[in-house]
């Protein structure tokens, strides 16, 4: 039996806008980021989707509730769909942060986090995998929806198996689809920016 899991990232905040990290902050989508959840919204109309699950970030789960309004399904948050904690960067521009933190881009830049007080991108990759197969076993041979944040998509598309930067590159709103079966996940497709203008942070 095979699950397949659309895992979109959620609409764009003022945080976004502004390429600040957001981490485990929790600000809200702005007006922008509504209109693109109500467009991923009308995209997954033509989608049989029986079930939403939501980072409990807010601007995952506002995502999940305009999504969950149009097809007539609820959402379950799901807090291991978080966003990597990006400890003393929250709320910081990159420039911010080499002002701050001399030396901790050039950390993150040669394979580490960069931060020290947060979390690092292995152990969000353990627990987004871990979320994504629970809800592949909870729901076998549906199609379910997992709004999530641009770490954990990612995260997913390197765990997957793609290399390369053209892979780090996720829009607001962007749709990777992923096919679960027996504990293993391939890779699909992705809207890859296809919905909405580029959008990094």
């Amino acid at each position: 039996m095979e699950t397949l899991v659309l895992l979109a990232r959620h609409g764009e905040t003022d945080w976004n806008a502004e390429r600040r990290w957001q981490g485990h902050a929790d600000p809200p989508l702005n007006e922008r980021g509504r209109e693109q959840a109500r467009s991923l919204a009308a995209l997954l109309a033509r989608r049989s989707v029986s079930t939403i699950y939501s980072s409990d970030l807010q601007r995952a789960s506002e995502t999940a509730g305009v999504v969950a309004e149009s097809l007539g399904l609820p959402v379950q948050l799901d807090e291991r769909l978080r966003e990597v904690d990006v400890g003393e960067w929250s709320g910081l521009t990159t420039v911010e942060v080499e002002e701050r933190f001399p030396g901790a881009l050039a950390r993150r830049r040669d394979g580490g986090s960069g931060w020290e007080l947060g979390e690092s991108y292995e152990a969000m990759g353990e627990r987004v995998w871990a979320a994504v197969l629970a809800i592949a076993d909870a729901h076998p041979d549906e199609i379910v929806l997992a709004v999530t944040h641009v770490g954990p998509v990612r995260m997913m598309r390197r765990l997957a198996g793609l290399q390369g930067e053209e892979w780090q590159r996720v829009a607001n709103c962007d749709l990777d689809e992923l096919a679960v079966r027996g504990g293993r996940i391939r890779w699909l497709d992705s809207t890859r920016g296809g919905l909405h203008e580029q959008v990094q942070g």
